[in-house]
């Protein structure tokens, strides 16, 4: 069986579990609300990531001034 890297010593039959038991928890229906949700909330924490890095170029461009 393919293991995937990221997910560590899970196979492919772990995984199709899991995801059944999701399935089964929150209903075909509020499965791409989630996702959705999910985006938004990663979207939201680079845009947060990115002005802390524009931040901190800006403050050591002003400081070798």
């Amino acid at each position: 069986m393919y293991k995937l890297l990221f997910i560590g010593g899970l196979g492919m039959s772990e995984i199709l579990l899991i995801a059944l038991v999701v399935l089964l928890f929150f209903g075909g229906k509020k499965i791409p609300e989630l996702m959705k949700g999910l985006g938004k909330g990663v979207r939201a924490f680079k845009e947060g990531v990115n002005e802390i890095e524009k931040d901190i170029k800006e403050t050591a461009s002003e400081e070798s001034k």
